[in-house]
């Protein structure tokens, strides 16, 4: 137990970049590596290549003890580039899938990264647990509310360790924020704003439907979605402004300040959800999920607001995402690029006062994103979900509120949960709930 001990200790310095040189071609990392005994090796598959998954493995691939032995993608370019990509870096290649369920088969695979889009993350996860292995799932977990629950369901039936691409919780200044709210230096919390302003994001231009590129195989690209022609706006990234595959700016950018909001508060259920937005920026571009969106969660004690806009950096407190926790002392600003508490003042004995000390901005040490995996890694080493900084239950919590929020806004109505028994008192709400497969899929049961 020492021994092992021992050697998560030094594996995790060395992930972290405080022991390693910091430049090694793939045969300094073979000879730098060799003394790690097969048994102290992790052997990861990833499905899905292109952009998170990808991220995610090359972050994972910074710690001694893991190796990439098997992709699978649709994408027969996608295959190739990051098989050179880990060839570069490790100086071995690894085998290559169309269909995960294949590489699934492989008993020496311990690991597998999920970087599909959103409505394929439900089936991979299912299907890699049930065949024994952990799983590094990206964000949000699933695309509807039913998916998550299965998800959890499936972790807990099989009890391998499973992680959610939710990096903010390994950021040092999450962590900071955190605290500091839970102190209750803030004083009464009433409302906690969330948001993203992506200037960045411009119209989608509409593009007739067409065949496939040569080498992806579309069909298994649909996977459980509706059948359709196949469009590039459709294909790789902008997957996620189509409701057949994501939930647009309220998933993808919001399951990430929905999670540091709910944990910092302490809950994990709203009572009443209700949201207005559209497509009020690029009303005729190709896209369907809303461009601009407001959506107010109302939890015991405070609102939460959630917002987004596509096209312009104007957000709140002069960044373009974050949350901020607004109390009766003070209001305190998180995101990415830090965190900082602004004070609200008194008169005391004619005088104007902070009611608390200002916290100037404090940058993050560190990049969150590595630390999320060498937490994975010694997660796993120790087989202990419990170590986990965002284990599927903590990543379903604010996938299911980042779901909330659009099936209000599907529904244009005030909706209400019903906790005790997990569903909405709405019955057009419950049905946006529910997963609906195609081309013969069935949704997962477990």
């Amino acid at each position: 137990m020492s021994s092992r001990r021992k050697f998560l200790q030094n594996t995790m310095l060395l992930g972290a970049g405080l022991s390693m040189p910091s430049v090694l071609t793939a045969a300094d990392f073979g000879t730098f590596t060799r003394k790690i005994k097969p048994s102290d090796q992790l052997n990861y598959g990833v499905i899905g290549c292109k952009g998170m998954g990808w991220s995610n493995m090359n972050a994972h691939l910074k710690i001694p003890n893991v190796n990439c032995v098997a992709l699978a993608d649709v994408d027969q370019s996608v295959l190739d580039q990051r098989s050179e990509d880990i060839f570069k870096l490790r100086g071995t290649r690894p085998k290559q899938y169309k269909d995960y369920r294949k590489m699934l088969e492989d008993p020496d695979i311990d690991v597998i990264i999920i970087g599909t889009p959103d409505h394929w993350h439900c089936l991979n996860m299912v299907d890699a647990v049930s065949a024994g292995k952990h799983v590094y799932v990206e964000k949000p977990i699933a695309n509807t509310i039913e998916e998550c629950q299965i998800m959890v369901k499936a972790q807990e039936r099989y009890g391998k360790v499973v992680q959610v691409g939710q990096w903010q919780r390994s950021g040092s200044q999450y962590d900071q924020a955190i605290n500091y709210v839970k102190s209750g230096k803030l004083g009464q919390i009433r409302l906690v704003k969330c948001w993203a302003y992506q200037g960045w994001m411009k119209p989608v231009p509409v593009q007739p439907d067409g065949p496939a590129p040569e080498g992806v195989d579309y069909d298994m690209w649909l996977g459980p979605a509706p059948k359709r022609p196949f469009n590039p706006n459709r294909f790789h990234f902008n997957f996620r402004w189509f409701w057949d595959y994501a939930g647009g700016l309220m998933t993808d950018w919001g399951v990430h300040e929905i999670d540091i909001a709910l944990y910092a508060m302490g809950v994990s259920a709203p009572k009443s959800i209700m949201a207005s937005g559209g497509k009020f920026a690029y009303p005729d571009d190709a896209s369907e999920t809303p461009d601009t969106l407001q959506t107010v969660y109302e939890y015991d004690g405070f609102n939460m607001l959630w917002e987004h806009a596509t096209g312009i950096d104007g957000g709140n407190y002069g960044t373009t995402e974050g949350i901020a926790f607004i109390g009766n002392n003070a209001t305190l600003v998180v995101n990415r690029g830090g965190w900082k508490v602004i004070p609200e003042t008194e008169t005391v004995e004619g005088e104007r006062k902070p009611k608390v000390e200002e916290v100037p901005h404090t940058r993050p040490t560190g990049s969150a994103l590595d630390a999320h995996a060498v937490n994975f890694v010694e997660s796993v080493m120790a087989n202990d979900p419990s170590k986990l900084k965002c284990a599927i239950q903590t990543g379903s919590v604010a996938a299911i509120n980042a779901q909330m929020g659009n099936i209000a806004y599907k529904t244009g109505k005030k909706i209400y949960w019903d906790a005790a028994n997990n569903r909405f008192t709405d019955a057009d709400a419950n049905d946006l709930m529910k997963a609906h497969y195609h081309n013969g899929w069935q949704v997962p049961k477990v």
